[in-house]
């Protein structure tokens, strides 16, 4: 539910209101128009095609699917560009700092799928990274990997194919892992190879809905270990007289 309330509000935001065309008020069984039908068979047959139609035409704009991972929901998107959509929404919260999920954690756009084979994978990507980095194109990228429910593929392989298609495409794509042009994310769920290219992945915290509405402020302070901090606020606090005095004892005992 709260996936739909954030999807739906900047889905309407960028897209417009969604729009649900449906003609069953104009034609539902029991009308002035198939109450003058007098070939019940085909009165029959128009009513399951106009069924049909409806159905087809109420296809929401977000739809849950099951994705076959514990805690992870996965949303089917109609007529949006999914890594345009979830920018959006990060760049708004990163702004705006509001926090609007409880639930949620991270939300990553899915941009095309494949088998989670590697020869599979290799022949996909190899036209999927097309936009972003074939000649004249070119990028800094790093490749983020997680795999669900699936012990079968190697993350060091996978990591250096891909890395290496994206070399072929345009030998000025190099790698970098502090703050990366594009981000390359791999998720695997059983069978299934999820892949999506996006922006700004360490400014908006890995894609963390909970992080990225921080401020720098707090961000700051939650940088240091917590080790660290308390390390620090000993070293600065001033020695009171008694504990200077025992030091001194010490040392000369010493």
């Amino acid at each position: 539910g709260e996936a739909y309330s954030l999807l739906g509000e900047y889905g309407d935001l960028l897209y417009g209101p969604e729009q649900v065309r449906s003609d069953q008020e104009e034609q539902m069984p029991g009308s002035r128009k198939e109450e003058d039908e007098d070939d019940v068979e085909a009165a029959l047959k128009k009513e399951v095609g106009q069924l049909r139609a409806s159905a087809e035409q109420k296809l929401q704009r977000f739809q849950s699917v099951e994705s076959g991972a514990n805690n992870v929901v996965f949303i089917r998107t109609q007529g949006i560009e999914p890594e345009n959509l979830v920018h959006h929404i990060l760049k708004d919260m990163h702004t705006t700092k509001k926090n609007k999920t409880r639930a949620i954690l991270r939300m990553l756009p899915v941009s095309g799928t494949c088998k989670a084979f590697m020869e599979d994978m290799k022949k996909y990507t190899e036209t999927f990274f097309e936009p972003w980095f074939k000649a004249p194109n070119k990028g800094t990228f790093q490749i983020v990997y997680k795999a669900r429910n699936n012990s079968h593929m190697s993350r060091e392989e996978v990591i250096k194919e891909l890395a290496g298609i994206v070399g072929s495409l345009n030998p000025e794509n190099k790698v970098d892992l502090n703050n990366p042009e594009y981000t390359i994310l791999v998720e695997i769920i059983k069978t299934v190879c999820c892949l999506s290219v996006v922006r700004d992945y360490v400014l908006f915290r890995k894609y963390n809905l909970q992080e990225v509405v921080r401020s720098n402020k707090e961000d700051t302070q939650k940088n240091p270990s917590s080790l660290t901090e308390e390390q620090n606020s000993k070293v600065v606090k001033p020695e009171t007289e008694e504990e200077k005095s025992s030091k001194e004892v010490k040392q000369e005992n010493k």
